[in-house]
């Protein structure tokens, strides 16, 4: 939990601080919100986690400046490993 919080904290600082605009901007906000949200309340659902994942990427995927910000948020979520069948 500690390294998703970490990475989900510097990614939205870095996107506060980025100066351009982009159309999902807000999308990546959001979603980095319910991150935090998560991992702030106790151990978030894979589903959950994966599908905020996967809407961060694509709103700030062509971002060069974030991308690294971004491998450390997906790094964090892959700690939680895959979903048990069933």
């Amino acid at each position: 939990m500690a390294e998703l919080r970490a990475a989900v904290s510097r990614l939205r600082r870095e996107l506060a601080a980025h100066p351009v605009e982009f159309p999902d901007r807000a999308i990546a906000e959001d979603e980095l919100g319910a991150l935090a949200a998560m991992a702030a309340h106790g151990i978030p659902e894979l589903p959950r986690l994966r599908r905020s994942l996967l809407l961060i990427a694509g709103s700030i995927g062509s971002v060069s400046a974030l991308a690294r910000g971004l491998s450390e948020v997906r790094a964090a979520v892959d700690l939680f490993g895959q979903q048990p069948p069933g």
